[in-house]
């Protein structure tokens, strides 16, 4: 059996393209760019919470660094570097090697040297460290939306909820729509040019991981603000409208715009080929209220507003699905709300 610095040397150490000094020491050393701030995050995948033991590994490599990816992108942030810390039950080689086939695969993807970390034995979770940059003074932030700016909401967020119940056998999904929401499950894709293209556009953005109105809400509450959301849902059944508004696990963007800039980010979502869809807008009222109405402006109840670790604690030998929630068809929002 290969010992943890066998397994570090074979499946972890790659050459690096803006790294002074990385995997193989004590510590990586790295040189920002002059006039950019770093923009750092972490995040943690633990096996019975954020994934289902049976994920293929190299989708589980991917996903790993891809939300942490997503993280930077709703920053307005470029990625750069990145650390992991893997816990395994044992050293199964072929699994880690297709792990770090997913992991190599996003990073070079999104042009991420990946600069160190840790291995040891125990339950199997991951967590990622990230660092990225962005020129100085044009960090999205969260506490940046004031009333009258417009709510959009990248791509069509809910599908990886389906994905989830489908696998966990709550609903049954058909091709074409189960590949692509198990696509959206096990394969997000960070918005990283939306982001970089929203400096100076948005006026405050966050990432979809734990429910768009749970993720909305953060935005409202460091703005001090309130909002209105419309949205347009299929008459049937109610878990539909739930993944739209809090099955997480997007890893799409929300962000907030003047609303005179409505004609700017219609033609961004053009130049990108992403849909890009206005869901509502930013009221003065107590931070954090989100008023929900339907297409024809009659209030709604929502439910909840997205997944919580601790507020909502599965039964023992359950899987919660933590940053991807509830289940299946995503509404479609009103472009004109």
């Amino acid at each position: 059996m290969p010992s943890e610095f066998e397994l570090i040397a074979r499946h972890f150490t790659r050459g690096t393209s803006h790294t002074l000094l990385g995997v193989g020491d004590d510590g990586a050393l790295i040189a920002p760019t002059p006039g950019c701030e770093l923009v750092i995050s972490t995040d943690m995948l633990v096996e019975g919470t954020h994934f289902l033991p049976d994920t293929d590994a190299a989708d589980l490599g991917w996903k790993a660094l891809a939300v942490n990816v997503s993280d930077i992108a709703a920053m307005g942030a470029r990625p750069r570097w990145a650390t992991l810390a893997v816990a395994l039950p044992d050293a199964d080689e072929a699994w880690i090697a297709a792990f770090a086939r997913g992991v190599f695969a996003c990073a070079g993807e999104f042009g991420i040297d990946l600069i160190g970390g840790d291995t040891t034995r125990g339950p199997r979770n991951f967590c990622v460290t990230i660092f990225g940059e962005v020129e100085s003074g044009c960090a999205l932030r969260r506490s940046g939306a004031r009333a009258g700016d417009e709510i959009w909401v990248s791509g069509r967020p809910g599908r990886a909820a389906m994905g989830l119940a489908h696998l966990q056998g709550r609903i049954r999904l058909d091709e074409p729509e189960l590949s692509d929401c198990i696509a959206a499950l096990q394969r997000p894709q960070p918005r990283v040019a939306l982001g970089l293209a929203l400096q100076g556009l948005a006026t405050a953005a966050i990432d979809v991981s734990d429910g768009l109105l749970a993720d909305l809400g953060h935005i409202l509450e460091a703005s001090g603000i309130a909002a209105q959301l419309k949205i347009a849902v299929p008459p049937a059944p109610t878990f539909a409208r739930d993944a739209w508004l809090a099955g997480g696990d997007d890893y799409e963007l929300v962000f907030t715009a003047r609303a005179t800039r409505h004609a700017d980010i219609a033609a961004l979502s053009q130049a990108l080929d992403l849909a890009l869809t206005c869901v509502g807008r930013i009221e003065d009222g107590p931070a954090g209220r989100i008023d929900l109405r339907d297409a024809e402006g009659t209030p709604m109840a929502a439910p909840r507003r997205g997944y919580d670790h601790f507020m909502s604690l599965p039964e023992a030998g359950t899987v919660s699905p933590a940053d991807m929630s509830l289940p299946p068809e995503a509404g479609t929002a009103s472009p004109d709300a």
